[in-house]
Order: C-alpha cells, then sequence, then structure tokens
C-alpha cells in the first residue's frame, strides 16, 4: 500500500517551525533533479536506490519524515516498494509528483532544462514502432519489431515497470551532473 503526501501538505510541513522539515529524496535522474527539484531535496535516482538499499535504510533509519519525490508519482511508489522491502516502512509518497508541486505554486531550484525520463520513453518506444512498420514494407517480419515494442509497453503499464526507462535512466546524457551515492548519502546524514 502507497502511503502518499499531497503538495499542498508538503509545502505547509515545510513551512512549519513546529516540527522538523521531512527528508525529501528525488529519485529522477540527475539531468531531470537539475533541471527543477524542491529545495532540500536529494537526488538518489531510483536505479542507485536500489542498488544501495541497505546503506540507505541505515542511514535513514533516524529519520522520521521520508517523502519521496519523482515527475508523477511513479518511480516514487517504486522506491518506496523497495524501502519497504528492505525494512523501512515510514515513507511517503508525494502523490503527483514534482508535476502537482509545480501545479500547486511549490518552490523548484531550478537548472538547465531537459526531457524528462517519461518523455524520453516515449520517444524511444515510438521510434522502434516506427522503424519496426517501416521496416515491415520491406521485409514483413520486421512487424515483429512493432510488436514486440508494443507488448513490451503493455506489459510496463500492467507491471507498473518499465525496463526501457530504466535503461534510459543509465545513459549518459541522463547522468551528467551526478553525484555519487555516497555523497548523497552523506548529505541525509548530515541533516540529521
Amino acid at each position: 500500500m502507497t502511503r502518499t503526501v499531497d503538495a499542498p501538505a508538503l509545502a505547509e510541513r515545510l513551512g512549519s517551525t513546529d516540527h522538523p522539515d521531512p527528508t525529501l529524496i528525488d529519485v529522477r535522474t540527475p539531468v531531470e533533479f537539475e533541471a527543477g527539484h524542491i529545495p532540500g531535496a536529494v537526488n538518489i535516482p531510483l536505479d542507485e536506490l536500489k542498488g544501495s538499499l541497505d546503506q540507505l535504510c541505515t542511514v535513514l533509519d533516524d529519520h522520521h519524515d521520508v517523502v519521496l519525490v519523482c515527475r508523477s508519482g511513479q518511480r516514487a511508489g517504486q522506491a518506496q516498494e523497495a524501502l519497504h522491502r528492505a525494512g523501512l516502512g515510514s515513507s511517503r509518497v508525494l502523490s503527483g509528483g514534482i508535476v502537482d508541486w509545480q501545479a500547486t505554486g511549490g518552490d523548484l531550484n531550478r537548472g538547465r532544462q531537459a526531457w524528462e525520463l517519461e518523455r524520453q520513453v516515449r520517444l524511444a518506444a515510438g521510434s522502434l514502432v516506427l522503424t519496426g512498420i517501416a521496416a515491415s514494407t520491406v521485409a514483413p517480419r520486421a512487424k515483429w519489431l512493432s510488436a514486440f515494442v508494443g507488448g513490451g509497453l503493455v506489459f510496463a503499464a500492467a507491471s507498473n515497470t518499465c525496463a526501457m526507462g530504466m535503461a534510459l535512466a543509465k545513459m549518459p546524457w541522463n547522468k551528467r551532473g551526478a553525484r555519487s551515492t555516497g555523497s548523497a548519502l552523506d548529505q541525509l546524514t548530515a541533516t540529521r
């Protein structure tokens, strides 16, 4: 079960003097994070988060209010599931992600703009399908490329996973400006 917090409630909590600010972990790619993130958020991309669960759970054990952020809430939900399976059950997902945060007037630290990962997936999948269709006019068996990509997209939607997104997240253009997970963990340790 996904525990969430909506953008207005998070904004109220961040502005409160009664409680410490929640620990914000942005699980988008470094390029997406650089393009715009909630002030105070720490960037640990989803693929790196999954690879350092033990360390992260140890660090986050002292953080009582952890909020996971991504563009729409999907990757943050996957991060929450991974953290929960690893033993950290006290995190919440920013419902609607950065999209809802911006729509409700939330502040963002902005940097160099880039295409978000979801847009890159749509471009890659569409390109593969069009290539398969175009190639099938010359080589009829190429139609299976389009069928394979279409089937993969249906599976991704049904299983709430995206192998293409995870592969694209590892591409050099999405790693530009990335810090090591260790430095992100150090930053989290310093905040408590």
